[in-house]
C-alpha cells in the first residue's frame, strides 16, 4: 500500500474512532435516562444528548470526512485495503451520502425531542394518556418526513426508513415475504383454534416474587454465556439492550409480579442481543463496525435464544427444577404442562408477551400502520383508532385502553419507524440459522438438555457474532446457511412445533 494511502487511512480511522466515542457517550446517557435518571434532570439531559449527537453528526458529514472518502473509496484504493477497513470506508460513505444534506440543527432538534419524548412516553403509557403524548409523536413524524426528503426518497417514502435498519430492504420485498408467511401461518392458527387439546395455563396466573425473578434471570444469563464483567442487568419499563462497546453491553428487563414468564423470556431475548455485541472480534473494537450488521440479524439472535432455545422442551428439561426451587408454587406442576403452557397460542394484546405464532401478526400490524403514516398520509391523531381496528381484524381482540394498545411500545417515542419489520425478519433468519446449526451439531438437543449452552454460543460467535458489521445481512445469511433469506424455515419450524404441542 502506498505511504500516502496508508497515512490517509490512519487519519480516517482516528476520525471514525472519535465518532465512535461520541456514540458511546450518547448511548450511556440514553441508558441512564431509561433506567432511573431523576425526572427533573430530563430537560437538561435531553439538551446534552442533542449537543453530543450534533457534534458526532458534524464529524460524520464534515469536509474532513468527505476528503478521506473521496480518496479511500476509489476502486483502485479499495482493492488495497484490508477487508474490515474496506467495509468501514463503504459504510461511512453510505452514511455520508445519505446525511450530508441534513442541517445539523435539525439533528439537534430531533435528538432533544426524542429524548424528552421517551420520558413522556413512560408516563403516557402508565396513565394511558395518548392525548398527552400525541404532540410529541406528531412532531417526531413531521421531522422524520423532513429527514426522508433530505436523505432521498427511495421507491416509497417508507422504503427510505426500512433501509436504515435493514440495508436494501424494500416494501415490495417485505410485502412478499409477509404474504408468503401468512399463507402458511393463518391456516396453522385456525387449526390450533379448532383444537380441543388446549394447554392448561392457570398455574401461571399466580404471584411471583420479583426478587426471585431477578435471581433466576441472572442465573439463566450466566448459563447462556453472558459476561457480567462486560455488562449488567437492570430494570426498565420496556426491556432493551445497549451496546456501548464489546466490553460494556448492558441489558434490562421488567419484573411483573403476576407473570413469571415475562422477565425470563425478555432476559433471554436481551441476552441474545448482548451476546452478539459482547463477542464481536477485538479487531473491530473502537470502530463503527463494532455493532450488529442490521436490526434483522440482531433480532435473529434475540429471538433464537428467547424462543428456539428458551421455549424448547430440552431447555426446560434442564432448567425447570431450578425454576421450581425459586418458585415453590410450581412444584406440583409437571414439566410437560409447563412447557405446553409457555407455548400456548392465543390472541393477546401485548407484543412482547405474544406467542411465537401470533407474534408475527403483531409485527404486521405495526408495519402496515407505519406504511400508512409515511406513504398514505395517516394522521397521528388517528393512530389509536387504526391500531384498534387492525387488532380486531388480525387477532379478533381490542385494547381496553391505549396503554395496552397504541402506547405499548417504546419505539415510536424514539423515532424508530421502519424498525418493527426487523422482528419478523429476525424470526425468519433465526429459523434458517437453527436449521443449519442442527445439521452441523446433531447433538444440539442433548447439549441443551444438559445445560451445556456454551458450544451454541461458540458456534454463533464463529458464524455471526465476530463479524459485527463487517458483513452485510445478505452476505452473512448466505455464508451461514448457503442460501438467501427463506421464510419457509420459520413456517416449517412453527408447524412442526405446534402440531406436536396441540396434537394436530
Amino acid at each position: 500500500m502506498e505511504k500516502q494511502i496508508q497515512q490517509q487511512l490512519q487519519s480516517f480511522l482516528i476520525l471514525t474512532r472519535k465518532i465512535k466515542s461520541y456514540h458511546e457517550a450518547i448511548g450511556l446517557l440514553h441508558w441512564d435516562l431509561r433506567t432511573g435518571a431523576p425526572k427533573k434532570g430530563v430537560p437538561t439531559r435531553s439538551e446534552t444528548l442533542g449537543m453530543l449527537s450534533t457534534e458526532a453528526f458534524k464529524l460524520q458529514t464534515s469536509d474532513e470526512m468527505k476528503a478521506y472518502l473521496e480518496q479511500l473509496s476509489q476502486p483502485e484504493v479499495l482493492e488495497q485495503l484490508e477487508d474490515h477497513d474496506r467495509r468501514l470506508v463503504q459504510e461511512c460513505k453510505k452514511e455520508y451520502d445519505r446525511s450530508q444534506s441534513v442541517p445539523p440543527e435539525k439533528v439537534q432538534a430531533y435528538t432533544v425531542l426524542t429524548a424528552k419524548s421517551e420520558t413522556a412516553w413512560e408516563d403516557a403509557k402508565h396513565q394511558s394518556d395518548y392525548a398527552g403524548f400525541s404532540p410529541y409523536l406528531t412532531e417526531i413524524v413531521k421531522l422524520k418526513q423532513e429527514f426522508i426528503d433530505y436523505w432521498g426518497v427511495k421507491d416509497t417514502r417508507y422504503d427510505t426508513l426500512l433501509d436504515m435498519y435493514e440495508p436494501d430492504l424494500t416494501v415490495e420485498k417485505v410485502d412478499a415475504v409477509f404474504a408468503r408467511l401468512k399463507a402458511r401461518l393463518v391456516p396453522l392458527q385456525e387449526k390450533i383454534n379448532a383444537s380441543g387439546n388446549k394447554p392448561k395455563t392457570e398455574f401461571l396466573q399466580q404471584m411471583f416474587d420479583p426478587k426471585q425473578q431477578e435471581k433466576f434471570s441472572l442465573f439463566i444469563l450466566e448459563q447462556m454465556g453472558y459476561d457480567f464483567e462486560a455488562g449488567r442487568l437492570d430494570e426498565s419499563v420496556h426491556p432493551f439492550a445497549t451496546g456501548l462497546n464489546p466490553g460494556d453491553v448492558r441489558i434490562t428487563t421488567n419484573y411483573l409480579q403476576d407473570d413469571v414468564t415475562s422477565a425470563i423470556f425478555s432476559s433471554l431475548h436481551e441476552g441474545g442481543h448482548a451476546l452478539y455485541e459482547q463477542n464481536i472480534d477485538e479487531s473491530l473494537a473502537g470502530t463503527l463496525l463494532a455493532e450488529g450488521t442490521s436490526m434483522g440479524i440482531h433480532e435473529s439472535q434475540s429471538r433464537l435464544w428467547e424462543n428456539m432455545i428458551g421455549r424448547s422442551l430440552p431447555f426446560w428439561t434442564r432448567y425447570y427444577q431450578d425454576l421450581q426451587q425459586h418458585f415453590p408454587q410450581l412444584s406440583e406442576v409437571k414439566l410437560e404442562d409447563f412447557y405446553r403452557a409457555i407455548n400456548r397460542v392465543e390472541s393477546s394484546l401485548i407484543r412482547i408477551e405474544a406467542d411465537e405464532l401470533t407474534y408475527n401478526l403483531h409485527i404486521i400490524i405495526r408495519y402496515e400502520i407505519e406504511k400508512m403514516l409515511f406513504n398514505e398520509g395517516l394522521a397521528v391523531k388517528d393512530l389509536p383508532e387504526t391500531w384498534n381496528a387492525k387488532y380486531k381484524e388480525y387477532l379478533g381482540i381490542m385494547p381496553t385502553n391505549d396503554g395496552e394498545g397504541v402506547l405499548q411500545d417504546v419505539h415510536w417515542s424514539g423515532g424508530d419507524f421502519g424498525y418493527f419489520a426487523s422482528y419478523s425478519l429476525g424470526n425468519m433468519y433465526a429459523a434458517q440459522m437453527m436449521h443449519t446449526l442442527r445439521k452441523e451439531m446433531p447433538e444440539l438437543d442433548s447439549l441443551i438438555a444438559a445445560g451445556n449452552l456454551i458450544p451454541i454460543k461458540a458456534w454463533l460467535t464463529d458464524k455471526i457474532y465476530r463479524y459485527g458489521k463487517s458483513r452485510t445481512p445478505s452476505e452473512l445469511i448466505l455464508a451461514v446457511t448457503g442460501e438467501e433469506l427463506n421464510p419457509d424455515y420459520l413456517a416449517d419450524y412453527l408447524e412442526a412445533k405446534y402440531t406436536e404441542i396441540y396434537n394436530l
